[in-house]
């Protein structure tokens, strides 16, 4: 009976059954599908973070299942905040502008004002788009972007169980941008952190909570020779190894972020041998990250070379001692023999009284220009060195300048002048100008013990005057040539405890030449001698006024 009127209703209503049972296993197959593809794009979501590929993957399974024509999805630019296309199925590329008058319209709008703009862009393009739906992409609340899916069917408008579909598409299109935006920002932010590590001028390297290096930037790499292939992974103390005075190596031995009680940003100087040889005093400053425990996490290492700051230190210590001593000499030596000749019970002759009288003369100048050399020093750190030029004839300088020197050193040292008779004028500040060929000449007496000959001479080249002051003295080490121009700075030999100077001198000659707008340099041998050469403009005819 019932397998009867089961056959009987069947024959009598074939199509309705064979519709019904039909449309009902197309639901079936239908939804299969759906969890299908939201499967595999829940899959695609979590393989991967590239934007394009997941939304890529999002519109096609979208338009297929809705039986749509074409379909793109829009995000709003996080700069600007303007609607644009950013994935499409069934849409070329170059069809996207076309889209743009879409675009414009709120999605409260489209209702409205879709179907019209819809007409105009199928003219435009001769896609026949007849049907349109469209939802938001959002999460949390914040509106990321429009997916759209259109039909070319007139009579086939999009159901409600269409949107629930394109719902869930968009929520997964939704949570795809999201977490691709974050993963973009994580990785901007990183690459920004990456590049300011590695175009710091400061070395700096990170450690993990072994002590092995895991961050090592190119400062790093120039500071300490190694490269960051063969530093990275390699323990710290290894790498850096920073010494005391004793030469024990910190690192190792007291490695401040193993000390307490345990400071906030730790920091330790020393020396470093690098692995070309160099000896540099460094400076590094901790950054560490420790977990709730107190246990190292990481830690970020500042490294600075300051060599040439402690160089300068030690120079300015030097210099104080050197100056102190360099002012009290001739202060007592004044003194001394102003309090002798005041002594009530002193017979003193004319002669000793001229003798003395000299002494006191020649220690006050010898005072003063000292003290005239701290002014100069004060003025060029200052930058109020000032010039009054004329025209200057180098000749005459030159013979007044030796002719005090003659004087001094008697025949010990012979002088040989050799700038021409035809010689040009130069375009300088007389006084400056003979306070250079003072400090020079003064050198190179200081610096020939066992005498010979200082030529004093120049030569005219272009616009300029090449002049040179040259002696057969103990010379200059080539690694001290390019420092004997810093202030306090004074070469390094058996002679600096037995000549007294305040490592001022060259200094100041070269601030001066240079404020003339030249430049000075040495050529030296060691044991050979030492030519200073410098230049100077030359006088030219100068318009009145100028």
């Amino acid at each position: 009976m019932t397998m009867g009127i089961g056959v009987k209703g069947y024959t009598e209503e074939k199509g309705t059954s064979v519709s019904f049972y039909g449309t009902m296993a197309t639901m079936t197959d239908l939804r299969l599908r759906q969890r299908e593809y939201l499967l595999q794009i829940s899959r695609a979501l979590t393989a991967q973070l590239d934007l394009g590929s997941v939304l890529n993957l999002v519109i096609t399974y979208a338009v297929e299942l809705l039986a749509g024509t074409l379909g793109f999805i829009a995000l709003f630019d996080e700069d600007d905040g303007v609607l644009r296309i950013r994935a499409s199925a069934q849409l070329p590329r170059e069809s996207w502008p076309a889209f743009t008058p879409l675009l414009r319209i709120p999605i409260s709008d489209l209702s409205r004002y879709g179907p019209q703009v819809l007409r105009e862009i199928s003219l435009d393009t001769g896609i026949p788009l007849r049907q349109m739906i469209a939802l938001p992409l959002t999460v949390r609340e914040t509106p990321l972007g429009v997916i759209y899916v259109f039909r070319a069917a007139l009579n086939v408008a999009f159901s409600a169980d269409d949107r629930q579909m394109l719902q869930d598409f968009a929520d997964q299109a939704a949570i795809a941008v999201g977490n691709a935006r974050l993963f973009q920002s994580v990785l901007r932010e990183k690459q920004h952190l990456n590049a300011l590590i590695e175009q710091s001028a400061d070395g700096v390297m990170i450690i993990d909570g072994r002590w092995r290096i895991t961050t090592f930037n190119h400062t790093m790499e120039q500071l300490t020779g190694w490269s960051r292939e063969e530093a990275i992974g390699r323990p710290c103390a290894e790498v850096l190894g920073i010494r005391d005075a004793q030469g024990v190596n910190i690192c190792l031995n007291d490695c401040p972020l193993q000390r307490h009680p345990e400071l906030a940003n730790p920091v330790v100087e020393g020396r470093i041998t690098t692995r070309d040889g160099r000896e540099l005093f460094i400076q590094n400053r901790y950054a560490p990250q420790r977990n709730a425990l107190g246990t190292l996490l990481s830690a970020i290492a500042n490294v600075r070379d300051i060599t040439a700051q402690k160089a300068e230190e030690e120079r300015q210590n030097t210099f104080i001692s050197v100056i102190s001593h360099e002012l009290r000499t001739p202060v007592s030596i004044i003194k001394g023999f102003a309090e002798t000749m005041l002594r009530p019970d002193g017979q003193f002759t004319v002669e000793q009284y001229r003798e003395a009288l000299q002494v006191i003369g020649e220690e006050a100048d010898r005072l003063a220009r000292q003290i005239q050399d701290l002014l100069d020093v004060s003025r060029i750190a200052a930058g109020g060195l000032r010039l009054e030029y004329s025209d200057v004839s180098l000749q005459l300088l030159v013979k007044e300048v030796v002719r005090r020197f003659a004087a001094q050193v008697g025949d010990r040292i012979e002088f040989e002048i050799r700038v021409p008779d035809d010689m040009p004028p130069v375009y300088a500040d007389y006084e400056r100008l003979r306070q250079v060929f003072t400090n020079l000449i003064e050198n190179a007496v200081k610096y020939s013990p066992n005498g010979g000959t200082i030529r004093i001479g120049a030569r005219a080249e272009g616009e300029m005057a090449i002049v040179y002051v040259a002696d057969q003295g103990i010379g200059i080490p080539p690694e001290e040539q390019d420092l004997i121009f810093e202030r306090f700075y004074r070469v390094d030999n058996r002679l600096r405890r037995d000549r007294p100077g305040s490592g001022l001198g060259l200094y100041i000659t070269r601030a001066i030449v240079e404020a003339h707008g030249g430049r000075i340099w040495v050529e030296s041998q060691v044991g050979r001698g030492s030519r200073f050469l410098f230049t100077l403009p030359l006088s030219r005819r100068r318009l009145p006024g100028e």
